[in-house]
């Protein structure tokens, strides 16, 4: 698909108003993994949790070994980064990861394998984090049709404001992946039912203006905040941007569906890059996470 064809398409009805779907399976198969992920967890009254680390960062090897320790300590979803040497959305910890994994030889086709390595090994649901230029260079119906092939399950366009992305989406969709949006405290109230109508799996809250990074607190305004986007139907919301302790992740479960937290993750795997046991010591942090996250209840 050419670049040209990524362009401005937002379905309204009649009225003029958005186009507002129930919830966020339409076009993604049940039997998708993220799907099932927050359809299991509300059953059982527990939110998600979902660890975010840049793919190739130390290595890929690493990447591998890491995934399979998370979900071995809970983790439910877990996003993989593919790295980008332009990540303007992304703070300091994360831009170095995404340096560091370059630096190391990781490539689109090298992340596609090094997800089909974590498939063979466990059933943790599967994200792709990333900008839009790496897949339109590898081709966006290949990227999506060895996507599904590696067993990955999602994908979350940083770049790509849904009304730009109408092929895009679908293309991503008809393959059989979630494709995720995000949502900021700035986002007018119309624009937050199109986030939502146009989110499959689950919505991405920025709880935070800026980039990502760690930050000592929560936005005094962050339950209100959540409040207005689950009034537009049931999609599941998820909070991220800055959280880091057990106690925040704790304090964020009680307002959304989930939790996601990458910078703290990160800056670990920074720390003991060259530790040989590097995936146990990023897996125990992600596990006491988690924890948190499943204490509280709906």
């Amino acid at each position: 698909m050419s670049k040209q064809k990524v362009r401005r398409s937002s379905r309204v009805r009649e009225s003029g108003g958005p186009e507002i779907r129930k919830s966020g399976v339409t076009d993604v198969d049940s039997g998708n993994r993220i799907t099932r992920c927050f359809t299991d967890l509300r059953a059982a009254g527990k939110k998600a949790f979902i660890a975010y680390l840049c793919a190739g960062d130390p290595d890929l090897d690493a990447t591998v070994e890491i995934v399979v320790a998370m979900a071995e300590q809970g983790v439910d979803i877990i996003e993989l980064g593919i790295p980008y040497s332009d990540p303007m959305a992304d703070g300091p910890a994360n831009q170095a990861a995404c340096e560091r994994a370059l630096a190391s030889g990781t490539t689109v086709p090298g992340v596609l394998a090094a997800a089909r390595r974590i498939r063979e090994r466990t059933n943790v649901p599967l994200l792709f984090f990333t900008y839009v230029s790496p897949v339109m260079a590898y081709g966006v119906e290949r990227f999506a049709k060895d996507a599904i092939a590696a067993g990955v399950d999602g994908l979350l366009p940083l770049d790509l404001p849904p009304e730009e992305g109408a092929d895009f989406l679908r293309i991503m969709r008809e393959a059989g992946l979630a494709t995720i949006c995000l949502s900021a405290p700035t986002t007018p109230p119309e624009r937050r039912k199109i986030l939502m109508r146009e989110s499959r799996g689950f919505l991405y809250y920025v709880c935070r203006l800026g980039v990502t990074g760690e930050r000592a607190t929560l936005p005094a305004d962050l339950g209100k905040q959540v409040a207005a986007l689950k009034r537009v139907n049931d999609v599941p919301v998820c909070i991220g941007f800055g959280i880091s302790s057990p106690e925040q992740a704790a304090l964020a479960a009680t307002h959304g569906d989930g939790v996601i937290v990458g910078s703290h993750l990160v800056r670990l795997i920074e720390k003991h890059g060259k530790d040989k046991n590097i995936a146990h010591i990023v897996a125990a942090r992600a596990g006491v996470l988690a924890a948190a996250v499943h204490k509280e209840q709906h």
